[in-house]
Parts: C-alpha cells; sequence; structure tokens
C-alpha cells in the first residue's frame, strides 16, 4: 500500500483540526473515524475502549515475527493469521532492530493493510525523538497512518512526567495524530501497577483521555504486583481499552506446569480486556490461538477461583513473572538512548 493514500478521512480529520498546546482540546479536534474492517467466523470480535473501532480478541504479537530466520515464512504466518479473522497487528520501533516492522509492512501489501487494525510503540521520550522514530517506522510498515501508536514500556515513575512535559513526546504524538499520521495514543508498561496508575494520574492533570493501556494479565498476576486488581478498574472506570499481554510469561508461566496453553488464554479471555496479545512465531502456535479463540466461553467465577488457587504457590513472590523482577525484558533500560 502507498503511504499517504490510506485512511484519507482520518488524515483529512487531523489537519481540520487547528493547533494546540492543550491535550484536552487536540484530543477532540483529532479524534478518528472508526474503520470498519472483514469479520471472520470463528473469531472473536470486541470493542476497543471508546474509540468505537472493533478488533478481534487475539492480537498478533509483532515481537516473535522478527526473531525467525526465514523472511517468506513470517510473512505468510501473519498473512495467514489475518486470513484467519485476526486483525490486531501488535508491533514496536525497537523489535528485532526494526525487522518485525519491516516483515509486517510487506506483510501488509496487496490489500492486507485495509483488514487490520495496526499498531506500534515509540520508545521516544522527548518530542524530538518520537517524531523521529515515528517517521522510521511509518516507513517500515509502508503505511501511511499507524492506527495506535503507544508509548512503550512506560516502567519508571518519571516516565510520565517525561511524556507529558515540555518538549515531551507527548506533543509529538498530538502533533503527528493532528496532521493523521496515527489516530489513537496508549500507552504499554510491564513492571508494576504504580507506573501506570502514575500515567494515569499524568494524564488525567493534563485533561488528556488515554485510548488503551496495555499490561501484563495473566493467571499469575492476579497474586503478586497485580495489573488486573490495581490499574484494569482506572482504565474501566475511564473507558480506557485494555491490552493483555503475558499470557504466558514469555515461557515461564508454562514452564511453571500450573496451567496449560489453552486456559491461560481463556483466562486472559476471560478478563474484561478488549485484546489478549500472544506472540505467534509458528503455524502450530497459530493454530493454537485460533482454537483458543473458537473454543472460548467465560470461565466462570468457580472456574477462575479454582485456576488461581492452582497457581497461588508458584506466582507468590514473581518467580516466573520475570518482567516484573528483573530487567530482562527492559529494553530501554538496556538501550537508554532510545529515550531521547
Amino acid at each position: 500500500m502507498q503511504r499517504r493514500n490510506f485512511l484519507k478521512s482520518a488524515t483529512a480529520a487531523g489537519l481540520a483540526a487547528a493547533a494546540t498546546s492543550s491535550y484536552a482540546i487536540a484530543q477532540n479536534a483529532g479524534a478518528a473515524a472508526p474503520q470498519k474492517r472483514p469479520e471472520v467466523p470463528g473469531m472473536i470480535y470486541r470493542e476497543l475502549g471508546k474509540t468505537g473501532e472493533r478488533v478481534s480478541a487475539i492480537g498478533l504479537g509483532g515481537y516473535h515475527i522478527g526473531k525467525s530466520p526465514d523472511s517468506d515464512a513470517s510473512i505468510k504466518l501473519i498473512r495467514q493469521a489475518i486470513d484467519a479473522g485476526i486483525t490486531f497487528m501488535d508491533n514496536c520501533w525497537d523489535y528485532n532492530d526494526g525487522l518485525s516492522e519491516v516483515r509486517m509492512g510487506r506483510a501488509l501489501r496487496d490489500g492486507y493493510r485495509e483488514k487490520v487494525f495496526l499498531m506500534t510503540k515509540m520508545d521516544g521520550r522527548t518530542k524530538e525523538s518520537y517524531a523521529k522514530q515515528l517517521e522510521e517506522s511509518l516507513g517500515r510498515l509502508q503505511t501511511d497512518v499507524i492506527d495506535l501508536v503507544q508509548f512503550h514500556e512506560v516502567i519508571r515513575m518519571e516516565d510520565p512526567d517525561r511524556i507529558f512535559g515540555p518538549g515531551g513526546a507527548m506533543e509529538a504524538a498530538v502533533a503527528a495524530r493532528q496532521a493523521g499520521k496515527i489516530r489513537y495514543i496508549g500507552f504499554t508498561g510491564h513492571k508494576d501497577p504504580a507506573v501506570h496508575l502514575r500515567m494515569f494520574e499524568v494524564a488525567k492533570k493534563h485533561n488528556f483521555h488515554l485510548d488503551t493501556v496495555q499490561m501484563p494479565i495473566n493467571v499469575m498476576d492476579a497474586h503478586f504486583r497485580s495489573f488486573a486488581k490495581e490499574v484494569m478498574p482506572v482504565a474501566l472506570q475511564q473507558g480506557t481499552a485494555i491490552l493483555a499481554m503475558k499470557t504466558f510469561g514469555d515461557h515461564f508461566i508454562l514452564d511453571s506446569k500450573t496451567v496449560e496453553p489453552i486456559e491461560a488464554l481463556h483466562y486472559g479471555l476471560t478478563q474484561p480486556v478488549s485484546v489478549v496479545i500472544t506472540g505467534i512465531d509458528s503455524p502450530t502456535i497459530l493454530q493454537q490461538a485460533l482454537t483458543a479463540a473458537r473454543t472460548f466461553k467465560p470461565l466462570s467465577d468457580t472456574q477462575v477461583t479454582a485456576l488461581l488457587a492452582r497457581t497461588r504457590d508458584a506466582a507468590s513472590e514473581g518467580r516466573f513473572e520475570l518482567f516484573k523482577t528483573s530487567n530482562r525484558y527492559d529494553g530501554t533500560a538496556a538501550n537508554p538512548k532510545w529515550l531521547g
């Protein structure tokens, strides 16, 4: 798909908005019209917060797409997922040094771009670094408009203040939305619920509504630094769409032998989330995700209680949620220059 030809209505709406330093005014002026996408029987579709968008409840994680040595196989896998009804595409500017975005961009040619809700993430905390990364992502993804861009790895208490501060990344994000380059704005993080709550607090101070929040939601989270218990109620109250991640905690939650993949996915889908984003790196794992969607029935309170009882001891110290307890998954800590 050629840049400058996709979602012209969103672009026009953004260009019509007057430039302003007020996040609240810019929020309303740059609002995008929801887009209708094809829905495939057997897949679950849900509302994305207050945006009016409908997206697949299973999201294709972008990180794993860039790990395979076979580029063509990765591209084929993305298209197979889309053909099967997965419309929510996850990615990030830094995944595999940009290779994940490059492959997704290639996969979204030939009419596939119109079928998906495309999300990526920026590490930049300054206006300049965010804008530079966004332009690179637009080029790699071969699109002129990214549906959702999230501030990546909000894992430090000072991150919200940097994002919303003078010359911060939010200024670039709002400007990009007004210019029609992005449609919705959210944030992600995996470290501590307190940081997420701080982000909501700072956003409220600036009268800014966050469209989405991405966070760990899994069968162990409920027992240790729980995003589900502490952050989810705030997001729901504010109409911010919840994007669940870390269903398997990489592979460590499954390594605990306390839960099977399908029931772990069913637990995530039972929560009041819009999307469960899961890493898909092979046709087998794709089929696992599709089976979870096709066979899903919300778990009863009794089933949830039993499942959490089974995982309680293993989860108590966070040893299987290493994204919370170690710096193993903190890409911006290992590469502070990405923050700007």
